[in-house]
């Protein structure tokens, strides 16, 4: 962990391939007997809530501890265009240029 920020902006473009919108789950446990919640991208977004959608998939690549709790902290996720750090001039990642198994493919 180095102090890096990660600001990622316009998250409800986020897509997904195949089927995995309806049929993937999350699954969270509220502590009490039989309290296992499950829900899917599909009812986040009718709800939403993109970014818990991006939050979820960092925080499961993640290891577990308490550094992990540090850097998911410096994850910002912004729907739309406007954020509040442009003064701190962040540098656009072209992700795609960086290997060509990262273009759509049609």
């Amino acid at each position: 962990d180095h102090g890096d920020f990660v600001v990622v902006k316009n998250v409800e473009k986020i897509k997904f391939t195949g089927q995995k919108f309806k049929e993937k789950k999350y699954y969270k446990h509220t502590g009490h007997p039989g309290g296992i919640k499950e829900t899917t991208p599909e009812a986040l977004t009718e709800k939403n809530k993109h970014a818990e959608i991006l939050k979820l998939a960092v925080k499961r690549m993640l290891p577990g501890g308490a550094l992990a709790k540090k850097q998911l902290t410096k994850l910002k996720i912004y729907t739309g265009e406007k954020h509040p750090h442009s003064s701190q001039n962040p540098i656009t990642l072209n992700i795609s240029s960086l290997s060509k198994k990262n273009l759509i493919r049609n």
